[in-house]
């Protein structure tokens, strides 16, 4: 696995949409609540995502849940646990698929869909303007969700995360800047600083999350949609092409090996 770190590609205008994406993912995970007692942290959780995470029975099926938590800890015949009650909200499934796109399950989770963001979402909005690249970001969230939820109508797990978005964006990035050199850290004994096409650090990302989607490769795929994230990259490649003619080529950077300056041999 390679993680990306900066890309060589400048950009004309500030980024504030992306800006405004990131900051908008890290004030909704600080006021989650993460600061509680365990039982109580894990209730007032299952409470947030039971109202606002994308369920696929859900969204394909409309089977909303009778009984949801109330974020309240209660007593049951097997000891302490989370008490549920009919909700007292109706949850519009379709608008799940929009909230769900700003929650995240930790730290990790967070840093690292901000990272790509940060990496490859500013020239797309560059290219896009801020207006185009919102509705872009937004129709890749519900591609990939809804992709992942065709493949899996009868699951009750919750889905979040703007992975699915930022999917899109590195489809995206991948159609308009093939070629954009990409600082990347590989860990080799320790981490080597690489600089790659991005045609290379996001040719291998796609196929790490088509082989793990299938679950080869891996003993489990854990709780990460990896469906979500072959939709997501896919949906954000097709609004990309027509996009291809008229976008600038970034920079070549010349002189340059391994993160310090490499010597150059001159023929007169």
């Amino acid at each position: 696995m390679v993680i990306p770190v900066h890309d060589v590609n400048p950009v004309r205008r500030t980024p504030w949409v992306t800006y405004g994406l990131i900051a908008a993912n890290v004030l909704v995970f600080l006021h989650m609540p993460w600061n509680e007692d365990r039982l109580v942290q894990l209730c007032r959780l299952q409470a947030l995502l039971d109202q606002y995470a994308a369920v696929p029975q859900e969204l394909i099926h409309h089977q909303l849940p009778r009984l949801v938590s109330t974020g309240e800890v209660g007593a049951g015949p097997g000891g302490p646990g989370c008490a549920v009650a009919p909700p007292d909200y109706v949850k519009s499934p379709e608008l799940s698929v929009l909230t769900a796109m700003f929650l995240h399950g930790g730290w990790l989770h967070l840093l690292g869909n901000m990272l790509f963001l940060m990496i490859f979402g500013n020239n797309i909005e560059d290219r896009m303007g801020h207006i185009r690249f919102v509705l872009f970001y937004g129709v890749c969230g519900f591609a990939a969700t809804y992709g992942f939820a065709l493949l899996d109508a009868g699951s009750g797990e919750p889905l979040i995360g703007a992975s699915g978005a930022i999917a899109g964006v590195l489809g995206a990035y991948l159609v308009l800047y093939p070629r954009a050199r990409v600082w990347v850290l590989v860990p080799f004994l320790v981490f080597l600083p690489l600089r790659l096409p991005a045609w290379i650090v996001l040719g291998f990302w796609f196929g790490l999350q088509a082989v793990y989607s299938y679950g080869e490769g891996v003993s489990g795929t854990g709780t990460v949609a990896y469906t979500a994230h072959v939709a997501g990259f896919l949906a954000g490649m097709l609004p990309a092409w027509p996009l291809r003619r008229g976008t600038p080529a970034p920079p070549e950077p010349r002189g340059l090996l391994f993160g310090r300056q490499a010597r150059t041999r001159h023929t007169w």
